[in-house]
Formats: structure tokens, C-alpha cells, sequence
């Protein structure tokens, strides 16, 4: 599995060791994923994601996983998460009609 959350996009990033007598190396910076699961009210099921710690911080900051894929572009999102966010529309659009 690559090491990107599937809700934010954030994935690792490069940077370097630096030691004591300045010498560098390669390094990378991985970002702390965890698989959760996570309830979609207008779907009424639970959703299995790898989202960052951020990534479900910013989840629980807006609200929710259907307000935070609403509010979110497209581009920003992975493609498991574009059909989710399809889905949620379509069923809240149904309810408002």
C-alpha cells in the first residue's frame, strides 16, 4: 500500500538527517496513517479508510465525513474517496427531493 491518506492527499515527504558535525543524509517523513472506520450518516454505513491523523482531525473539526467530503474538492481527494463522495451526494440529494 502507498503511504498516502486517502482523504487529504498528504503523503511522505524528504528531508534530511543532519548530524552533530552538519554531515546529511536522506531521510523520508511518513505520515502517521491509521485505518479507521468511519460513519456516513446519508449512507447509513460504516466506511474503512487509511486517513492521516490530520485527515481525521479535519473530519471531526467539519463536522463529520459527508460535511468534509462536501465541502472538499475533487482533486484533493483519492479516487476510493471521489466515488464515496458521489455517493453522498446522490443520497442527500434524494433526501432533500
Amino acid at each position: 500500500m502507498s503511504r498516502i491518506c486517502e482523504l487529504t492527499g498528504k503523503g511522505r515527504q524528504v528531508g534530511h538527517n543532519v548530524s552533530h558535525a552538519n554531515n546529511k543524509t536522506k531521510r523520508t517523513f511518513l505520515p502517521n496513517l491509521q485505518n479507521v472506520t468511519l460513519l456516513s450518516e446519508a449512507l447509513g454505513k460504516g466506511v474503512k479508510l487509511r486517513v492521516s491523523t490530520h485527515g481525521l482531525r479535519s473530519v471531526e473539526h467539519n463536522g463529520g465525513l459527508d460535511n468534509w467530503l462536501m465541502k472538499t474538492g475533487d482533486e484533493q481527494l483519492s479516487a476510493n474517496a471521489r466515488k464515496l463522495k458521489k455517493e453522498v451526494a446522490k443520497k442527500l440529494a434524494e433526501k432533500a427531493a
